[in-house]
């Protein structure tokens, strides 16, 4: 997902996406464990993505970014 997708959504918006890309990235970590295929470039875009909402809300929390 590109930073301008993410600094368009509302803040709820963000922490809503936020949690149901760390149930995915839960998911596939079980999948790793249960030894199921996985790619590991799916588990590295996830936690990029929650990187990325949590630098947006991080800064618009520090008042970097005007939030909409």
């Amino acid at each position: 997902m590109k930073p301008s997708e993410l600094r368009d959504k509302t803040q709820d918006e963000l922490r809503d996406l936020e949690r149901s890309l760390r149930e995915r990235l839960l998911k596939e970590r079980m999948g790793v464990a249960a030894q199921r295929p996985v790619k590991p470039s799916e588990i590295r875009s996830l936690r990029r993505d929650i990187a990325r909402i949590q630098t947006i809300l991080r800064a618009r929390e520090l008042g970097k970014e005007s939030s909409p």
